[in-house]
């Protein structure tokens, strides 16, 4: 999974980018930039205005959503002129990325926000299946013909005893040790401000029984075949990442918190200023999209705040909704 994602002609480095391939919030449009510069705000607020405010993109495809935020920076954020905006991403530096956007291959050390969408499902796991001898290693050779090999490591044994304990024999299992130290390193390059990862989960009530390992190519799903011509993504187990660090919350709840509706503008107002009207229109659709429990609403938000609280109010209220695999 590393070598076919990251290695020489691996996914993350082919030239049209993870766009072409599939879709997340950042690639719906203004309002998501928007939610993310709200988010910035007040993680700005809460650490006491530094003079250096970063946002940290990880995972930052071809750079859309910090070209986006960089835009409304040059409309009139209150900290632009502070601002520092950060893309990391395995994929060299996109041609024609705005000169004010940084790029670079390993997270920088962080005050302000650091956002990892759909970057933690993409994060190589080994997937494991129970046989009548234990759990066993899933291989995969370049063509996707599977085969079973050794047991995992003593300490993948003991995260899935953990965390996912597989009952019955032919079920399988993605052991999500790496996510959890991904998260727990991102999380330590943060000196003060909020950490944020969003992705695809689930949690212990309700894990995928054969796991969740698959491709994507194009739009269309795949299967996960590792010769570095699609992605090969596996939902996060949240619960475990959680236990490194942060509080648990879905993309709708956090979302709302920070001011995203879908409700649809007056119809008086497409006769007073019909471009104002469709204006609203389109981020009404976009709202839709980003708030969809089916959808992009269904992600789960990982958040830890370091030297400040999550700048979200009450916290007890977010994560009302588990979020589940789709």
């Amino acid at each position: 999974m590393t070598e076919a994602l990251y290695g020489a002609g691996g996914f993350y480095l082919r030239p049209e980018g993870p766009a072409a391939h599939f879709r997340t919030s950042a690639h719906t449009g203004s309002v998501y930039a928007a939610t993310v510069a709200e988010l910035l705000g007040r993680v700005d607020l809460a650490i006491g205005h530094p003079a250096q405010l970063d946002l940290v993109d990880v995972g930052a495809g071809r750079g859309e959503l910090l070209h986006a935020v960089a835009d409304l920076a040059a409309q009139g954020l209150p900290f632009a002129a502070r601002l520092r905006l950060t893309g990391v991403e395995v994929a060299p530096r996109p041609r024609g990325l705005p000169a004010r956007i940084g790029w670079a291959d390993e997270i920088p050390p962080v005050t302000g926000l650091l956002l990892a969408n759909e970057w933690l499902d993409v994060v190589p796991v080994d997937v494991v299946e129970l046989t009548t001898d234990g759990p066993r290693l899933v291989l995969v050779d370049a063509t996707g013909r599977e085969s079973l090999g050794g047991p995992p490591t003593a300490a993948d044994l003991a995260w899935l005893t953990q965390w996912w304990p597989l009952p019955l024999v032919g079920q399988r299992a993605e052991i999500g040790s790496t996510r959890d130290a991904a998260w727990a390193n991102a999380v330590s390059r943060v000196r003060r401000g909020l950490a944020v990862a969003v992705d695809y989960g689930h949690t212990a009530e309700k894990r995928p029984p054969y796991g969740s390992l698959v491709g994507y190519r194009a739009g269309a799903v795949v299967p996960p075949i590792p010769d570095g011509s699609c992605d090969l993504t596996a939902h996060v187990a949240l619960d475990s990442c959680l236990a490194a660090a942060g509080i648990l919350s879905t993309q709708r709840d956090v979302l709302a918190e920070l001011g995203v509706s879908a409700a649809h503008p007056p119809r008086e107002l497409a006769a007073r200023d019909p471009a104002a009207y469709l204006a609203a229109l389109r981020s009404a659709g976009e709202a839709t999209e980003l708030l969809d429990p089916g959808g992009l609403g269904g992600f789960g938000w990982l958040l830890h705040g370091v030297g400040m609280a999550v700048p979200l109010c009450p916290p007890e209220r977010l994560g009302s909704d588990r979020p589940e695999p789709m």
